[in-house]
């Protein structure tokens, strides 16, 4: 296994203090395993642990690329969740790990306020700069799009295929490849034709901060609201 560290993480921090060190990622993977073998604590909780000490914000491992900080600013949680995980496969549950992984889900017990405290104020406020930053975000444009749709229905119109460009027109004042453009300019990342899941992350929390930047404050929040609004729907199965 080849892993080329590539960029530090916020550092890690004990009840909001900085530790006065960075374990390596070979130790974090090690005390994971040893916690939950252990049975001591469960095992949602000793990923959390090893996630607010974990020191890269970005590695490749194997020829594989993993970003778990975007843009230096949003940081993906779980993106890094499964690659610990892989790590300790066969040590956690399976159905449990698959319901963490792709819906989120931690247990019932183990509150906002209690992930705050284990994950670090660092790491806790990159995780809400991603879950606004590109979850809600996704929702909102999701959610306009939708309202396009339904609009051009109510008037007859036939089904477009610039519904895209139009959503984002409508929220961040410009075509979808405009915005491209602009956000491969402003980062620097080689402009290409399909972009990566990891690049679409970035161009949406990019987006979020345009957005963010570029209307007034009543205008931002009626827009996050109706961004939550569509996620909660996503999450109950509409």
């Amino acid at each position: 296994m080849t892993v080329t560290e590539t960029q530090t993480a916020p550092a890690p921090t004990v009840n909001g203090i900085a530790s006065p060190s960075r374990p390596s990622p070979q130790e974090v993977v090690g005390q994971l395993r040893a916690s939950i073998a252990s049975g001591e604590k469960p095992w949602q909780e000793a990923l959390l642990e090893a996630i607010a000490q974990w020191p890269l914000a970005a590695e490749e491992l194997d020829g594989v690329r993993y970003q778990y900080l975007l843009l230096g600013e949003a940081f993906d949680w779980l993106a890094l969740a499964g690659r610990l995980l892989e790590e300790v496969d066969g040590l956690a549950p399976s159905e449990d790990k698959e319901s963490l992984l792709f819906e989120g889900k931690l247990p019932a017990d183990l509150t906002a306020e209690r992930f705050q405290a284990i994950i670090g104020p660092d790491k806790h406020r990159a995780h809400l700069n991603y879950y606004y930053g590109v979850v809600v975000e996704e929702a909102l444009l999701l959610a306009a799009e939708e309202e396009i749709r339904k609009g051009r229905t109510a008037l007859g119109l036939p089904e477009s295929e610039d519904i895209t460009d139009l959503a984002h027109q409508r929220i961040y004042g410009a075509p979808q490849q405009e915005l491209l453009a602009a956000f491969f300019g402003e980062t620097g990342h080689p402009q290409s034709d399909a972009l990566s899941l990891l690049e679409l992350k970035e161009f949406t929390y990019w987006l979020f901060k345009r957005r963010v930047a570029s209307v007034d404050s009543s205008r931002v929040a009626s827009d996050t609201k109706k961004g939550l609004e569509r996620l909660a729907r996503m999450q109950g199965g509409l």
